[in-house]
């Protein structure tokens, strides 16, 4: 239920950097939301996670600002093993479109309401007539 292709970034990263990443047209809105702040490698499974940065926050920080210092921590990630339920849950109680995977300290994924929805929603949903 997740994808293994977060935009994942080192803390030593600027904020400059950060941006130009979410800003690739082939990311979806809801990957393109956050960015992850991991130890190298910066591939999953990555090395230590150490949280994540909204967009929202990165727009708001000055282009040569490193991301480790705007990381937010905070944010309890979901395991492999989370339930559909508790994603759902964990998803609406940070109001965010998607959330890090963490198998012990490695970030292996994302979980992106899309999914969520994808799960959620039967199999035949697209087939489905809008208008009906």
């Amino acid at each position: 239920m997740m994808t293994t292709e977060p935009v994942i970034i080192a803390a030593d990263a600027t904020v400059a950097e950060a941006l130009a990443r979410i800003r690739m047209s082939e990311l979806p809105p809801a990957l393109a939301a956050q960015v992850y702040v991991c130890r190298s490698p910066l591939v999953t499974p990555t090395g230590q996670y150490l949280g994540l940065v909204h967009f929202q926050r990165l727009l708001r920080e000055q282009p040569s600002v490193l991301v480790g210092g705007v990381v937010d921590s905070d944010i309890v990630p979901l395991t492999p093993h989370t339930s559909l339920p508790d994603v759902t849950r964990h998803m609406a109680t940070y109001n965010l479109v998607a959330m890090p995977v963490v198998d012990g300290e490695q970030l292996v994924g994302a979980v992106t309401v899309d999914d969520v929805l994808d799960h959620l929603l039967p199999d035949d949903w697209r087939e489905r007539s809008l208008h009906a």
